[in-house]
């Protein structure tokens, strides 16, 4: 079994939080959920850098928005791939910092759960070479002559 990949979840309202947390995990994610940015920095300065996979945010919060949020995220640890939601469509122009953008309601469960995967896949290296099938190599043809 894949280890599962951490999402460091942050929204002010409760309810949407508490939603997003069940969508999440029952995709098999590991959310650790806040309710505060101050909270969600300080809970990145003390992790590992690739030990949270993703930082899906709100993008207008109380105290710290969360364009402020990715920025100061991504001083901790440079390559967090993070994703802002926000109930405001308008509101692009004010995440530019996160990878990806989408608007609350303006999305489907499926897009944005196919975004958090596509942003929280490893690479895992180049692949491997593989030489065609059909044709026999001058080895093969040499030995069964």
């Amino acid at each position: 079994m894949r280890p599962k990949k951490t999402i460091l979840c942050v929204d002010d309202n409760e309810q949407i939080l508490s939603v997003r947390t069940f969508l999440l995990e029952t995709r098999g994610y590991r959310v650790v959920a806040l309710l505060n940015p101050h909270e969600a920095l300080e809970t990145i300065s003390k992790s590992l850098p690739g030990s949270i996979d993703l930082l899906l945010c709100d993008l207008i919060m109380p105290q710290m928005d969360g364009n402020e949020l990715v920025r100061r995220a991504k001083q901790l640890h440079p390559t967090l791939p993070a994703m802002i939601v926000s109930g405001t469509v308008t509101a692009y122009d004010r995440a530019g910092r996160a990878d990806v953008f989408l608007p609350k309601g303006g999305c489907s469960a499926a897009e944005m759960l196919e975004r958090i995967r596509v942003l929280v896949a490893r690479k895992r290296g180049p692949r491997k070479a593989v030489l065609p099938a059909s044709e026999p190599s001058s080895f093969n043809a040499a030995a069964t002559a």
